[in-house]
């Protein structure tokens, strides 16, 4: 049972970058998903998260319409689209099964 991140990265201020989670060796279909990320020496806060029938997504107020999560079951994967990203979301940016399940989280990097 495993999620892995991957699509981070740098970025310049303004772009955008796609991260995907694929969980394998369980049911994927069957849990809400989300994306969490952590700044240096903070606590885990939650970016967004997507219940297991899709309709019931959940953004942090910082995200401001420039992010999108979306679910493709058949594959296992979940996904955060980011757009107009600022540094201040510089961060590392963890996949999560709910409840307790994590990856092991990715770098993504805002500067130019």
């Amino acid at each position: 049972v495993q999620l892995v991140e991957s699509g981070g990265g740098l970025v310049q201020p303004g772009g955008s970058v796609r991260l995907s989670c694929a969980g394998t060796g369980f049911t994927f279909g069957m849990y809400t998903m989300g994306w969490y990320r952590q700044f240096l020496g903070n606590e885990r806060e939650l970016v967004a998260a997507i219940d297991k029938t899709g309709a019931k997504i959940t953004y942090a107020d910082f995200v401001k319409g420039r992010f999108t999560i979306s679910r493709d079951d058949a594959k296992g994967t979940v996904f955060l689209q980011m757009n107009n990203l600022e540094p201040e979301d510089t961060a590392v940016y963890y996949c999560n099964r709910h409840p307790r399940l994590w990856g092991q989280g990715i770098q993504v990097t805002v500067s130019s």
